[in-house]
Formats: C-alpha cells, sequence, structure tokens
C-alpha cells in the first residue's frame, strides 16, 4: 500500500530530484501524481525549467525567465512590476495564476496577482520552475484557472548551495545575494538567503499619469529553509521569509501608483511513510502589508491567510495511484482607503487524485476538488455607501474542479497528450468589499466599493497534444480551445452598480461582464547542433471571442479580451558553450493588441515588438564567474505597453560558489 518516500501534488516536494535527474537523464517532476516523470509523461502541459536554465538565461528576475517559456505573456510595466498571462487574458494584477515556492502559495491573496519583487528566493536556489498551462486546480490547488508557477528549491537535506553574487548594472543598478546551506545537527539540514537590490526607475514616459511616481526603487528578501529527518520515513520541514519591495505598479483600474509591499510567512510542514501511504500536512500562515498610493486617497491593505492541509498519496497494486486532499484557510482583509471595516471568508476544499497505469505505454488520470468559500463581513461602512449592511455578506460559493488526462507513448520517440479540465477563479477579498473609496466629482461623489454578488469565473479548457524526441532534439504540438464563463470586468463610471438613492451614493464595483472562448496552437522544437550549440524555438497563436453581457461595453471596463491580447508570441535562442565560456541569445515576439492609456483610459495601440536579450559568462576558476547580459537590447527604449516605455538594461555580474 505505500510508496517510496516520496510526495506529489503542492503539498509537499521533499524528495531527492538529483537523484531522479540522474536516473531519467533530465529534469522529472513529480507534482502532477506522486510518481516521477518526465514532463512530457505528466497528464498537464507542462514546461521546466531546470537550474542549468537559470544560470545560462542572463535573468534577474522571474518575469523575464518566464517571459521564454512557450505561450507565456508578459506585461513589464515598470523595472519590478510585470504581469504574466498564459496564452492570453493578461492584464495589469492579473489574477488568473498560481504561483506556489515549494507548495506555498506566494500571489498576493488581497487581489489573487503576484507581485513578483516580493518572492523571497534567489534565483540560485531553484532546483526547477514548472510552468502549467491551463486550468490546473484540483491537481494544484486555489485559483489556478489559466495555468501555474511552481517554484521548487534546492532541499538542504540533499542539496548542499553555497554561493553568493554582486551585480552592477545601468541606471545606477545594484544587487547583491547569498545562499548558505549548513547542518546544524547530523538530522537537521538548512538554508539561509538574502538578497537585495535598487536601481534608478525606467524615465518617467507617462508624465502626470503616474501619480506619485517613485523615481528609485528597492527590494530586499530572506529566506530560511529547514528539514528535519526524523527517520528514514519521516521529515518535517519548515520555512519563514520576509520581503520588502518598493517599486512602481499598474493596477488593474490601468492608474499607474507607486506601492510598498511587506510580506511575511511562517511554514511547516510533515511528511511520513506509513502503512496507509504517504502522509503529508502542511500549515502556514502569509501576511501582506500593501501600501498603494492612489490618485484621490492612500491605501493600506493588511491582508493575512491561513492554511492547513493533509493529503494520503498511497497505491492499490502496482497500476493505481490515489491521492486524497482536505484543506481550509481563512483569508482577512482590513477595507481601504476608508477603514473601519473587515471582509474575510472560510473556504474548506476537500480533492482527490486518480491514476492508472494501464500499462506501460498508457495512462489516464483524474482529479476533482470541490472548494466551498464562506464569506462575511464585520465592521462600519462609510457615510453614503450603498448596500451598508454587514448581512449582505453573508454567502456560501462553492465550485467544483476538475482535470482529466490520458497520455499514450506511442512509440519510444512519440507520445500523445488528451488533457480536459476545469478551473474556477474565485472572487477576491478587494473585489468582494475590501475596496471602499469615495471619489469626488463636480457636484456629486461615487461610491468605489467591491460587490459581495460576485459570481466565480469557471473556465473549460480542452487540449491535445504531440511530442517526438530525435537523436538531438525534440518536437511539440498542442492545439487547444478554452471557455470562460462570468468574466469580470472592472469598476467604470459608465456602467454603476448600485443607482443613487436620497440616502446613498451612486456606486461602481467589479461586475460579470462577458463569457469568452479562446482556441489556439503552439509549435515548439529544440536541439543540439554537436557539442557547443543548442537552439529553441517557439509560436504559439491564439483567437479570443468576447461575448458581452446586455447593455455592457468592454472596453469601458477593461474586459475587451479578443483585443486585449496577443494573436501570436514566440522566441527563438540560441546558445554555444566551449572551454570556459558561455554564450546565450534570446529573442521574443509579441503581436500588437490593444491597452487603455492610464488615468485617461483611451483605448490605444500596443504595436508588435521583438525584444533581444543576451547573456556571456567566463570561468574564471576557484568557481568564480563573471557574466555580461543584458535586456531589451532592441531599439532603445520601446513600447511594450501602454505604461512607461522599457529602457535597455546592462548586467555585469560576479558570483561564486564554495
Amino acid at each position: 500500500m505505500s510508496l517510496p518516500f516520496l510526495t506529489g501534488g503542492a503539498a509537499a516536494q521533499s524528495i531527492d530530484y538529483g537523484s531522479l535527474e540522474a536516473l531519467f537523464g533530465e529534469p522529472v517532476t513529480t507534482s502532477a501524481t506522486g510518481s516521477p516523470q518526465r514532463s512530457t509523461e505528466v497528464p498537464v502541459d507542462m514546461t521546466i525549467i531546470s537550474a542549468e536554465d537559470i544560470k545560462r538565461s542572463g535573468a534577474h528576475d522571474l518575469p523575464t525567465l518566464l517571459g521564454r517559456v512557450p505561450g507565456i505573456d508578459v506585461l513589464n510595466w515598470s523595472t519590478y512590476g510585470a504581469d504574466i498571462g498564459v496564452r492570453g487574458y493578461n492584464q495589469p494584477m492579473s489574477p488568473r495564476l498560481l504561483v506556489l515556492v515549494n507548495g506555498r502559495q506566494v500571489y498576493l491573496d488581497h487581489y489573487g496577482y503576484t507581485a513578483w519583487s516580493t518572492i523571497p528566493v534567489q534565483l540560485s536556489e531553484i532546483r526547477q520552475i514548472e510552468v502549467v498551462k491551463g486550468p490546473n486546480a484540483a491537481l494544484f490547488g486555489f485559483n489556478a484557472v489559466s495555468g501555474v508557477v511552481n517554484i521548487i528549491t534546492f532541499n538542504p537535506r540533499y542539496d548542499d548551495v553555497d554561493g553568493g553574487s554582486v551585480s552592477a548594472s545601468s541606471r545606477n543598478g545594484s544587487e547583491a545575494s547569498l545562499t548558505h546551506t549548513f547542518r546544524p545537527a547530523s538530522a537537521i539540514a538548512a538554508r539561509i538567503s538574502a538578497g537585495a537590490s535598487r536601481a534608478d526607475e525606467w524615465d518617467n514616459t507617462l508624465g502626470s499619469r503616474a501619480a506619485g511616481y517613485r523615481a528609485e526603487v528597492s527590494k530586499a528578501t530572506v529566506n530560511v529553509d529547514t528539514v528535519w529527518t526524523v527517520s528514514e520515513k519521516t521529515e518535517v520541514r519548515f520555512e519563514t521569509s520576509l520581503s520588502n519591495s518598493q517599486t512602481n505598479d499598474m493596477i488593474s483600474l490601468f492608474e499607474a501608483v507607486p506601492s510598498k509591499y511587506l510580506t511575511s510567512s511562517v511554514k511547516l510542514g510533515l511528511t511520513s511513510d506509513t502503512k496507509i501511504g504517504v502522509i503529508s500536512a502542511v500549515a502556514y500562515r502569509n501576511a501582506l502589508k500593501h501600501n498603494v498610493f492612489l490618485v484621490h486617497a492612500n491605501g493600506s491593505y493588511d491582508n493575512v491567510i491561513t492554511h492547513v492541509g493533509v493529503q494520503d498519496l498511497f497505491k492499490i497494486g502496482a497500476k493505481h495511484t490515489i491521492r486524497l486532499g482536505l484543506e481550509a484557510r481563512n483569508n482577512e482583509l482590513t477595507t481601504s482607503p476608508i477603514a473601519g471595516g473587515k471582509v474575510s471568508y472560510d473556504v474548506v476544499s476537500a480533492s482527490a487524485m486518480w491514476n492508472w497505469a494501464v500499462r506501460d505505454s498508457f495512462s489516464v488520470s483524474a482529479a476533482v476538488r470541490n472548494d466551498t468559500l464562506s464569506l462575511k463581513r464585520e465592521g462600519s461602512f462609510a457615510p453614503g455607501f450603498p448596500l451598508a449592511s454587514n448581512a449582505n455578506w453573508d454567502r456560501d460559493i462553492s465550485k467544483v474542479s476538475y482535470n482529466l488526462g490520458a497520455v499514450w507513448r506511442v512509440s519510444d520517440r512519440d507520445s500523445l497528450r488528451l488533457m480536459a479540465a476545469r478551473g474556477a477563479q474565485l472572487p477576491s477579498l478587494v473585489e468582494l468589499g475590501g475596496l471602499q473609496l469615495r471619489v469626488p466629482y463636480p457636484g456629486f461623489s461615487v461610491a468605489f466599493m467591491g460587490n459581495p454578488f460576485l459570481e466565480p469565473t469557471v473556465v473549460d479548457n480542452l487540449e491535445l497534444s504531440y511530442d517526438r524526441t530525435f537523436d538531438s532534439g525534440k518536437l511539440g504540438v498542442r492545439v487547444f480551445s478554452q471557455k470562460s464563463e462570468a468574466i469580470k470586468g472592472q469598476p467604470s463610471s459608465t456602467a454603476l452598480f448600485q443607482m443613487p438613492t436620497l440616502t446613498s451614493l451612486p456606486a461602481v464595483s467589479w461586475q460579470n461582464v462577458a463569457d469568452s472562448e479562446m482556441t489556439g496552437f503552439e509549435l515548439s522544437a529544440s536541439g543540439r547542433l554537436g557539442q557547443a550549440f543548442h537552439w529553441n524555438a517557439d509560436v504559439t497563436a491564439t483567437d479570443v471571442t468576447d461575448e458581452a453581457y446586455p447593455g455592457v461595453a468592454l472596453p469601458a471596463q477593461k474586459a475587451d479580451f479578443s483585443r486585449m491580447t496577443p494573436k501570436t508570441r514566440g522566441n527563438v535562442g540560441l546558445g554555444w558553450a566551449g572551454g570556459k565560456w558561455t554564450v546565450d541569445t534570446f529573442l521574443h515576439y509579441t503581436g500588437d493588441f490593444t491597452s487603455y492609456t492610464p488615468s485617461s483610459y483611451v483605448v490605444v495601440e500596443v504595436p508588435a515588438h521583438t525584444t533581444l536579450a543576451a547573456n556571456v559568462s567566463y570561468d574564471l576558476g576557484s568557481n568564480m564567474t563573471i557574466a555580461a547580459s543584458g535586456q531589451n537590447l532592441v531599439g532603445g527604449k520601446q513600447v511594450q505597453t501602454s505604461g512607461f516605455k522599457v529602457p535597455a538594461t546592462v548586467f555585469v555580474t560576479l558570483s561564486k560558489r564554495w
């Protein structure tokens, strides 16, 4: 009934990845089914970015790395501000992506987006990044509606990672990082990492439309990861982190504003191989203080999420793997900019996964998850705000997600996958009532507020993929279709949520405004030329069609995704290694799309653009490397979004391992 000591899913990933990589000859994952698999064998569409890929990338942040994955869209707003989408539907503060570090959610739960500068890990301590496309909530957890970014760091029990780096860059930039692994006792291994950086912000090409523009940006993080091997079959893992980031953001209303983030986390996990399977239990607490400097008022959000979960992974015979899970989470947010209220919810989630190895060349899997959310509100309301009764927030939301997959290894070189999935994007606390803002207009005021009646967005996805390996390369083809129901639109003064009365103000809020369909295909290829060169190329095409609800003008509510999504994006990479040198170049193309000018909200066309990045490194000996890298090296200041123009940035980095 029990498995070897390894765990699947996002709850705990305490396995010896190095040994598994040596066994398979390439990076592997256990995230989808609990068993070690190549990315082409899992019942989901997964791309693995390895530690070697990261080392040769020349990237200094996660969005730069992720933007080179087929089908990924990146909106670069500022030095540290970026939003990532999967095959379209990207927007400021994009809320459709689940981001995890060793199973802990690191996207910000008050609005459901990821502030990438707050993620408290150094690139040098990342074992691999798993990018999973499509809805995957049943396999990976809460809110994974367009995809998952699953960041797995080196495990101090198995991996002794020690090193540091210092960098200088254009725009007076500087950064430093340090990682150290040690053993305070024979059964305890720990790693501490820290990093800090600062730079002059990109030029303010928006002028007065960038309210409170921050001319200098900075970030600092620290992370501690400790593993206690209680016995051969039982392990305890403790992680804690802090981050401080001061940056310029583009918020969902298309306002360019300065932000300050303070985050902290504590996580405790237990994994034990028992007679009834591998039992994993985890508890963590994320705390956020987010100060955002709006035009009409300064917002200060205090958000705390507490999560506990347990799962059992076991086998029935040799062919059937089962995973059962139960989770509970509490999420609380104080109202802002007008204080006095608190919006919260409790979520109870039950999940199950079954993987059947029908034969060596064919397997099927099924996963299902139910999330039940209980919403509530307490405290006071701002004068004149409608719906001024906490009873309006007494509401339950229940949604089912699923993932179905079949993998057929047609031959030693060919494999086919058919995948069907459904995911539910539950409303965030800001959307449900965390926002309380009174905006004055000549002769009257408007209440900007949350909507306690907002419905989840449900995403259905169907995908067929084909992969073929060659002696010196591989080829991938994907075709997919996706439907989203109850897409959310942004607050707009042209679309009132509540009409004015004798005692209450007119109000605007987030509303469900449309259904949407997307179809597309993805082609990718990679390989080697001799021993020195490697290459990769991909193109992803998508076509989005929106169906607005009666009376809704999608551009006014910034939900016109058929025009906001580029139809084409692609990558070309070429690398060379010889002696002590490595040289890598990266081209990325994004087709034209529609966006909105900050503050004025004028519809603008963002032209198609190509970016060039490069990295050249030299081994100095004594485990020291010097590297020169650059990003956005084509055409000077480039229009990539409706925000600041993106300048070229050049880095020189000295790193050492010991």
